[in-house]
């Protein structure tokens, strides 16, 4: 029986952990290609990484999520990127009418319980 090897020290930080994450570190943990993620970042008009003075490209968490939608969309359901441009505008209308009902919602929950106190 062979020991197991030891945590490679260099090993990948797990999306999630840091702020900003490299070109590199965002394709490695995603399977794809950086220039990949260049040309998406070209297509997608919301897919804008922080640019550092030397040029170098850092993601947020909320840009590895929009990758992986679009990765989501055009490798694993199959559209093209038109389709999926489409899709993503789609889903940020639906977030934006929903956050926009909340916000309805909790002025109409504030206004029954100020009626509820002066009862």
């Amino acid at each position: 029986m062979q020991p197991e090897p030891a945590e490679d020290p260099k090993k990948e930080t797990e999306i999630g952990e840091k702020l900003y994450y490299t070109i590199r570190e965002v394709a490695d943990a995603l399977g794809v290609n950086a220039s990949k993620l260049r040309y998406y970042e070209q297509e997608f008009d919301d897919l804008k990484p922080r640019r550092t003075k030397d040029g170098d490209r850092h993601y947020t968490t909320d840009d590895i999520t929009l990758v992986r939608d679009i990765i989501n969309l055009t490798a694993n359901r199959g559209l093209k990127l038109a389709a999926a441009k489409v899709e993503l505008k789609k889903r940020v209308t639906r977030q934006r009418e929903t956050a926009r009902l909340i916000a309805e919602l909790q002025t109409i929950r504030a206004f029954l319980a100020q009626v509820r106190a002066e009862l």
